[in-house]
């Protein structure tokens, strides 16, 4: 029997406890609600993770939906939550952290409940992917905020590394649930629930999945104390809100308004700063190596199920094995690079990821010998549990492509968020932070029908084989190279408004 992949997991666990261990001495004055904090993120990510790669596959094969019109219907979705992302600043600050995040949660469950229930678009849309845009949009900016007020100036670098930490863990458990639920109930198979005997998909019990283990997040949510935050001493402090004064919602909703003027106002007067549109056109740069993501979550699903058969777990490929990379690799390279300017970190991080899609087109015959090595073993059977009728070379390349383009990944994502900092007067560094999501609004719905094209042209539904799949990583590599090509280019413009 082979033990090497059980003492690389074990190893990795050990290595995971000591980072954990290391991030929570340093947060030990922070109130219990970051711990709180820590914990519902980590059961979200894991029910997002699940629920996010089955989206399409659901679209598709329970909604009926072409691939092209599951792909502009999934980016018109994205789109909506960017949207919603950019608004929460306004409600956060007049409501509190932990009303927003219960608005957040519960339409977050509406939305869950709803979708294993039925496949009728209309109502999918309404009452599903809608409340859960919503929810998405609230929960992910909340939370950190929420971090941001229950650390100091001195320890928020931490509480940001452990919660960048427990995202990535989130994914893996997410990845993990794609793969398991798919693995015992079948790729695409209805199934009876217990007691209620409604028969659902496959697709839908991952989101059934995702519904129950949202449940306790909302309890860890309800468990907060109101009005926490600890002051730049260290010394946590509480304000409380008079919920009884029967003025309290008209209140409520004054300060929503101002607030929200009040970031109006401030955008007006950050569009007429040159420094921010450098930063948007950096941003604009950077879309092309960050909609990988995007292909990761909405053409890998489809595109692993056709070419390398159902119910190989596509989920493990891209996301368990990125993620558990990223909690090691980032740590470890901000440590050794930490005196290398962001600009350069961002160049080198997005050659390389752009680079690594290019793997997935080499042809699959090169990968062959390395079938029957340690390194198949480790691959093919250890890891993704397949016979040797299933042990098909593409998954190799897949596999390096996804390692080098983690490694790349870890170089540059992080400097993106300080380059942020950098680059934004002092005081805009939120406003900054809050606009950056502009570029992806038509980047969003550009690429959602293009992804749909490429799973139509490359890999059709039903083909018997896929001769020109390789077609779909050259076009998206092609893409992505535009990111590092562009920093290069105009180097002197970012540089010159970093310094």
């Amino acid at each position: 029997m082979n033990y090497s992949l059980y003492l690389l997991s074990a190893t990795l666990f050990l290595g995971f406890l000591f980072i954990l261990w290391n991030y929570a001495k340093g947060l030990k004055d922070s109130p219990r609600e970051i711990w709180v904090l820590f914990g519902a993120k980590l059961i979200e990510y894991a029910a997002y993770g699940a629920s996010n790669m089955a989206f399409v596959l659901y679209l598709s094969k329970d909604c009926g939906l072409d691939d092209i019109a599951a792909g502009s219907y999934i980016g018109t979705w994205s789109t909506l939550m960017t949207c919603i992302s950019i608004l929460v600043g306004s409600v956060v600050d007049a409501i509190g952290v932990k009303r927003t995040l219960l608005i957040g949660m519960g339409a977050m469950l509406v939305g869950r409940f709803v979708m294993p229930f039925t496949n009728q678009l209309i109502l999918v849309s309404l009452f599903a992917f809608i409340p859960v845009a919503i929810g998405n949009a609230i929960l992910v900016p909340v939370l950190s905020v929420g971090i941001k007020k229950f650390t100091t100036s001195e320890s928020s670098a931490l509480g940001f590394g452990l919660f960048y930490t427990l995202m990535n863990v989130g994914f893996a458990l997410g990845g993990y649930i794609f793969d398991k639920v798919r693995q015992i109930f079948g790729e695409h198979t209805m199934n009876a629930i217990p007691l209620i005997g409604i028969e659902i998909s496959t697709y839908q019990i991952i989101f059934l999945v995702s519904f129950i283990i949202t449940i306790p997040s909302l309890l860890l949510i309800l468990s907060m104390r109101d009005g926490i935050s600890l002051n730049a001493n260290g010394i946590i402090e509480i304000s409380h809100r008079n919920e009884t004064d029967p003025n309290f919602f008209t209140s409520m909703l004054a300060e929503i308004k101002k607030s929200f003027t009040d970031t109006i106002a401030i955008m007006k007067t950050v569009f007429l700063e040159k420094s921010f549109w450098a930063y948007l056109f950096m941003l604009g740069i950077l879309v092309f190596v960050k909609l990988v993501f995007y292909h990761f979550n909405y053409t890998f699903p489809k595109f692993g199920i056709r070419v390398l058969g159902e119910g190989v777990k596509v989920g493990s490929i891209y996301g368990i094995l990125n993620p558990v990379m990223i909690i090691f690799l980032v740590p470890l390279i901000a440590h050794f690079t930490k005196k290398i300017k962001s600009y350069y970190m961002l160049i080198i991080g997005t050659i390389i990821s752009s680079v690594s899609i290019f793997i997935a087109a080499i042809p699959s015959y090169l990968f062959e010998p390395l079938v029957k090595t340690w390194v198949g073993n480790l691959i093919f059977v250890d890891w993704l549990e397949l016979n040797s009728d299933r042990q098909n070379p593409v998954i190799l390349g897949l596999v390096f492509f996804i390692i080098l383009f983690t490694i790349g990944e870890a170089i540059w994502s992080p400097r993106l968020m300080q380059f942020s900092a950098e680059i934004a007067p002092v005081g805009r560094e939120g406003t900054y932070i809050a606009l950056s999501y502009l570029p992806y609004f038509l980047a969003k719905m550009i690429t959602g029908p293009l992804s749909g094209w490429l799973l139509a042209t490359y890999t059709p539904e039903g083909a018997s084989s896929y001769p020109e799949q390789y077609m779909i990583w050259i076009c998206i590599g092609g893409m992505t190279v535009l990111s590092p090509i562009g920093l290069v280019v105009f180097r002197r413009l970012f540089t010159s408004k970093g310094e």
